[in-house]
């Protein structure tokens, strides 16, 4: 039995990392988390959920990506897709920055909850570059390999779908510029949503409106950016 037969994963992705599971980088962070769970630190998001952008959106489904960096680090609001919070925590910070935008943008009214399951489920991979992280302790499981596994998801992603939409929003999302073909794929930056750097062009960006014109001009359905409520 290979180590990739006991991940559970979406199988068309399962299909195109397969020879990630075997590299050198993903034994020593299978080592790291489960020294990190042994020394009794709370990970995030739970085990079932770290993969949980791909398991939401199969690789040939998807139509935008959005990349974040680092899960949420407060209880119950990790649960694998960046931005998104479980059902019942309130939407941070940052969330209500992209949802000030969408009202402004595609004047969609600003819901009641932080849970973005339903863009995932429409083709909007919401890919953090780092999957896991320490209850309280930000960027604790940065730079501990990782940032490997996404950026062959990204080049994965950008070599086999014809016309996507990358939303890279602040310094660490564009960095992964370089592993998007941008011949084909529109890529559309902005300063990140935190408060701290909002106001300095991620309001006012337009972002949603213009992946949707972009979708339909190469013939796809537009992403419903409205959300459900959560019941």
């Amino acid at each position: 039995m290979t180590n990739d037969d006991r991940i559970k994963l979406e199988a068309s992705w399962k299909q195109a990392l397969r020879d990630e599971f075997e590299k050198p980088y993903m034994g020593e962070l299978r080592d790291f988390l489960r020294q990190e769970h042994a020394a009794g630190k709370e990970i995030y998001p739970p085990g079932p959920l770290i993969f949980n952008a791909l398991n939401s959106t199969p690789l040939d489904n998807v139509k935008v990506v959005i990349l974040g960096q680092d899960p949420y680090h407060g209880p119950n609001q990790a649960h694998g897709l960046c931005f998104s919070v479980q059902p019942g925590v309130p939407a941070p910070p940052s969330l209500v920055n992209i949802y000030k935008e969408l009202k402004r943008d595609l004047n969609i009214d600003i819901p009641n909850h932080g849970y973005l399951q339903s863009w995932a489920d429409q083709g909007v991979l919401m890919l953090n570059t780092t999957l896991t992280v320490e209850r309280a302790n930000a960027a604790s499981h940065a730079g501990k390999g990782w940032q490997h596994f996404t950026d062959k998801i990204i080049e994965t992603v950008s070599a086999h779908q014809p016309h996507l939409v990358f939303l890279l929003w602040g310094a660490h999302a564009q960095s992964k510029k370089k592993l998007i073909d941008a011949s084909k794929h529109l890529i559309l930056t902005a300063v990140h949503p935190s408060p701290l750097s909002a106001y300095k062009g991620f309001l006012g960006c337009g972002h949603f409106g213009l992946a949707n014109k972009f979708l339909e001009q190469n013939g796809l359905a537009p992403i419903e950016w409205r959300l459900p409520p959560v019941v």
